[in-house]
């Protein structure tokens, strides 16, 4: 019974956190509402069983993707004006991939009850082993029969990242440059100066 009530609770908070994250109008807090709708998606994944998948709606989801949006909202200068300007002018688009999500939904479901399709036998070489847990067999593939792939995904990985830094990183021409030691050198009498400017002549830096 337990069961049934957590699952239609996190069920109903996903939802309406879902439903939150495009109704309102600020952005950190449509960020905010995205996150509990990945902490019930998670609760979720643990209800049926998944709890690697769980960890990583957390861990990744939450704990990555979801505070990089909040920093990188909080620290534009977001023109709402122009937002709600722009979602006029391409509602109608929206309208539009809507409509055609809606159809491809239907042709699944229909494409379901007609049949499944046929994928091939499995080899049993993915079974999880005698009295592993979830994450335990997950585990065990990932390390263990495609630990190549997986490192060759975290090289990639790597790559990107590094690329994104190169494409980014500019050196700053406008600016002058520091001088830490000049900067621990200077004395106190080089670093204020006394003037008695004239009446109406201000001050000059």
């Amino acid at each position: 019974m337990i069961h049934v009530i957590a699952f239609y609770l996190f069920a109903f908070v996903t939802i309406a956190s879902a439903v939150f994250v495009i109704m309102v109008r600020n952005p950190v807090h449509s960020v905010l509402w995205l996150i509990l709708a990945f902490f019930n998606a998670a609760g979720l994944m643990v209800l049926v069983g998944a709890e690697f998948i769980a960890m990583l709606l957390v861990i990744v989801y939450v704990g990555a993707v979801a505070v990089l949006f909040l920093f990188v909202v909080m620290m534009l200068d977001i023109d709402f004006a122009e937002l709600r300007a722009g979602f006029i002018r391409n509602f109608p688009l929206g309208i539009l991939i809507a409509v055609i999500l809606a159809i491809e939904l239907f042709v699944g479901v229909v494409a379901n009850n007609g049949g499944k399709a046929a994928l091939g036998t499995p080899d049993g070489s993915g079974a999880a082993p005698a009295g592993a847990s979830n994450i335990e067999a997950i585990g065990a593939l990932l390390y263990g029969k495609y630990l190549f792939l997986f490192e060759t995904a975290g090289i990639i990985l790597l790559v990107a990242m590094v690329g994104a830094i190169v494409l980014t990183h500019r050196a700053r021409k406008d600016t002058r440059p520091q001088d830490v030691s000049r900067q621990v050198r200077r004395r106190p009498d080089e670093a204020t100066v006394n003037v008695k400017p004239e009446v109406g002549k201000g001050v000059q830096l």
